[in-house]
């Protein structure tokens, strides 16, 4: 099969390489149809991310079909359509029993990462029966694909742990396609005000569209002063940062107000300063996290209902035969106007 595969630094290419097989009974391999790329594969190609070595097959999202599944797997059989979580999860563990699948002794963010993952024609998905969710009849298959890490991801490590509430003020540091899934699922909980900050106009004008309800161009080096002046010199309750770079990680510092929350949702690769000796005092509140997926479920129901449409994040479509492509187009996002990129097998 063909496999887009990580070979050093800053450098990936296509190879063949064997199709995988079942090699534990809860096991299902899956047939790619769609995939995407992820923020944290651009982490990877960067270095940051030292335990995905060369020849890794990178991805951890996607869609596809039931190929062959172990004789321990329940809750699927050959042929059916599943969403493919980003988090792979035993369900026995302690860490699992907890909720914390993130953290699974036998699982967590593992496709792509420690083991081979989705970007290919066909992947083996461990723990299938609680790693797997089938695609409901006549949903927008596009839309499952955002289900597979973006969405739970800025809902659950930005909106819950930044514990969004009605009438909030809340700044979101960066409008790339995490940034947009926090701001899509923020709505649920009416915060009052929500601030988008990027450096690319084209994503603010997007985010605008989206729900935003003020943009702050941060490329010229003032985002504080002008995210104070909108917020009347009182900062904003909830910061999130969806890059991962020590200066958005520092503005967030800069504009909570007393008594917020700043939700680290961004990737980081590098050590960013914490100013405990400001903030200690303001009673401020500091969460990080790797998404569990816990609110994949509900999140699904709600796609699939149209209540929100995170089909509207992608921007450029390619089929697998053009992958390289696909990667130099969403490194290169501003100058592409690139959000999601969809990747097609079929």
């Amino acid at each position: 099969m063909k496999a887009l595969i990580f070979d050093e630094k800053n450098s990936i290419k296509v190879v063949d390489k064997d199709k995988p097989s079942i090699q534990k009974p809860t096991d299902v391999i899956v047939k790619m149809t769609k995939t995407t790329i992820c923020g944290s594969d651009l982490h990877i190609l960067s270095g940051d991310v030292p335990a995905v070595t060369a020849g890794r097959t990178l991805g951890h999202e996607g869609i596809g079909i039931v190929e062959e599944v172990g004789s321990s797997v329940n809750n699927f059989k050959v042929g059916d359509r599943v969403l493919i979580s980003c988090v792979t999860a035993c369900g026995i563990c302690e860490n699992c029993k907890k909720g914390l699948y993130a953290h699974c002794k036998d699982g967590g963010w593992i496709l792509g990462h420690l083991i081979d993952g989705t970007q290919a024609e066909y992947v083996r998905i461990p723990h299938a029966d609680n790693s797997l969710y089938p695609i409901p009849e006549g949903a927008d298959e596009e839309a499952m694909v955002m289900l597979s890490d973006i969405l739970p991801t800025g809902f659950e490590i930005g909106v819950l742990f930044g514990k969004v509430k009605p009438g909030d003020t809340i700044a979101i540091i960066g409008s790339g396609p995490v940034g947009m899934a926090v701001l899509l699922t923020a709505q649920f909980y009416s915060p009052a005000e929500i601030i988008m900050v990027d450096l690319d106009d084209n994503r603010l004008e997007v985010a605008k569209k989206f729900g935003a309800t003020k943009v702050v161009n941060s490329s010229d080096g003032k985002a504080y002063e002008k995210i104070m002046e909108l917020t009347h010199q009182k900062g904003v309750d909830v910061a999130i940062e969806a890059v991962g770079v020590p200066s958005t990680f520092l503005l967030c510092q800069e504009i909570v107000c007393a008594g917020g929350r700043i939700a680290n949702v961004g990737v980081h690769g590098k050590s960013v300063d914490l100013h405990l000796d400001r903030l200690w005092i303001r009673n401020i509140t500091i969460t990080t996290g790797l998404v569990g997926t816990n609110s994949t479920p509900m999140l699904l129901k709600t796609v699939t209902s149209g209540k929100i449409k995170p089909q509207q994040l992608i921007t450029h479509h390619f089929t697998f035969n053009e992958i390289e492509k696909a990667y130099d187009v969403f490194k290169n996002a501003a100058m592409n106007k690139a959000l999601k990129v969809m990747i097609s097998n079929e």
